[in-house]
């Protein structure tokens, strides 16, 4: 368990909280690119890290994400008119570009517009990903280098999908593979970008994996070990890269998954979801399934990213269907399933500091970790260390290097005497074209 005052530095995200300085030192995912199509379409609203911003893709095609509200009145910026280079205020004409400086004011001269300029950070498009980076401009790093971000756009796809809880507990769901056996089990089989993979035996055939964890470069290699056939074990590796990045290792020749957990403020995050393969264009079947929701995506409310099955509606549990063994928890799907219980868990109003039943931030002064969850314990570790060196002597955190990116998600069989790391110290390394380890 942790205290309330240790779980609230892992959680809040805001201005000038340990956590948001930590978050504010990387990239960060802030919008698909189909969000922004084309010059002069409509502004966007993005809220991270507990700030309110607009993005917009001028005249010329550049893109802007400035603070949401204007300088004169403090109207959202979000109803304006986005033509001729900027976005223009429709309550009384002020007019600001890409990086939030005043180029207008109609009822003034040319003049007053000088030392008038909004927040505003880079937005910079990568991979299918519209990535800002809200921190000091003087530490700026590289562009990211995740493999997904390098691949073309015929060989990845990318979602995501709007979840009602703090984004720790999202990302450390995201870390603990002994749960897939129980909570995914049934869609091992039956969901088209699992069924068939000959590493599905293996987990449902071993329910107590062991856990091994080692420091990697960037952040921690996660390992769940699993019996198999000839003295072998079956491997299922997971890098988690600081502070929001996760891989799901790979099932025989399908795409390999992953995500990004972002806070949108402590109630709520964006669950990133991705797939991809790096030595081949995605089939037009798998395409398909996860337009449909298959896999680690899943279906929306038309015309938002809102998942279909929600909080609102129970997440339209089936009961009958969980007492006859078609699913393990009554609801269909691996992204809601794992996005059901962790909206679900008793957290604390971040607002009020009291305890309530659903969303906020998870009550870790309750919690009982077991050796499964190993993983979890070492992140948050490596997580607190990194506050304490940035904090109290300016040291970057792993992670923003990108060479740091350049990881893989690994499922193998292993001689039972072999360590993971020396068994798959190649598999996890990006190699260009070259298919994942998978089994």
């Amino acid at each position: 368990m942790l205290s309330k005052e240790k779980n609230d530095q892992l959680c809040k995200t805001g201005p000038n909280t340990p956590m948001g300085k930590l978050f504010r030192c990387y990239w960060i995912p802030a919008l698909l690119a189909e969000e922004l199509p084309e010059a002069d379409c409509p502004p966007v609203r993005v809220q991270l890290l507990s700030e309110y911003m607009v993005a917009f893709r001028d005249t010329e095609g550049r893109l802007g994400l400035i603070d949401e509200f204007c300088a004169h009145r403090c109207v959202s910026l979000w109803f304006g008119r986005n033509e001729d280079s900027g976005l223009r205020c429709p309550y009384h004409g002020w007019k600001f570009d890409v990086n939030g400086k005043c180029i207008d004011v109609p009822s003034e001269s040319p003049e007053f517009c000088t030392n008038i300029k909004l927040k505003s950070y880079p937005l910079v498009e990568k991979g299918g990903i519209l990535w800002t980076y809200m921190g000091d401009p003087e530490n700026q790093p590289p562009l990211p280098e995740y493999e997904v971000c390098n691949m073309p756009a015929d060989q990845r796809f990318i979602s995501k999908r709007h979840q009602e809880s703090n984004w720790l507990q999202a990302l450390e769901g995201g870390i603990d593979s002994s749960h897939v056996s129980f909570l995914h089990g049934h869609n091992l089989e039956s969901d088209p970008l699992f069924k068939g993979a000959k590493g599905n035996k293996y987990n449902m055939a071993d329910l107590k994996p062991k856990f091994e964890v080692e420091d990697y470069e960037g952040g921690l290699m996660i390992a769940a070990r699993r019996n198999a056939e000839d003295e072998q074990h079956y491997w299922r590796i997971t890098p988690w890269l600081m502070p929001f990045f996760t891989m799901v290792p790979p099932r025989g020749d399908y795409p390999v998954h992953g995500h990004f957990w972002v806070p949108i403020d402590d109630k709520n995050c964006w669950a990133w979801s991705f797939d991809y393969k790096p030595n081949r264009p995605l089939t037009d079947q798998e395409r398909e399934a996860m337009e449909q929701g298959a896999g680690i995506h899943c279906a929306y409310i038309p015309g938002t990213y809102t998942p279909k099955a929600n909080r609102a509606n129970d997440y339209l549990m089936d009961r009958e269907a969980q007492k006859q063994g078609l699913t393990y928890s009554g609801i269909e799907g691996i992204a809601i399933q794992d996005s059901s219980l962790q909206e679900s868990m008793a957290s604390i109003d971040p607002e009020t500091g009291e305890r309530v039943a659903w969303g906020g931030i998870c009550d870790r002064t309750y919690e009982m970790l077991a050796p499964t969850d190993k993983g979890i314990m070492m992140a948050r570790r490596k997580i607190f260390n990194a506050i304490e060196a940035l904090e109290n002597y300016g040291e970057l955190p792993e992670g923003v290097d990108p060479e740091h990116h350049k990881v893989r998600s690994v499922s193998v069989l292993l001689p039972k005497d072999q360590k993971f790391l020396d068994g798959a110290k190649e598999a996890v390394r990006v190699k260009q074209d070259e298919p994942h380890t998978s089994v």
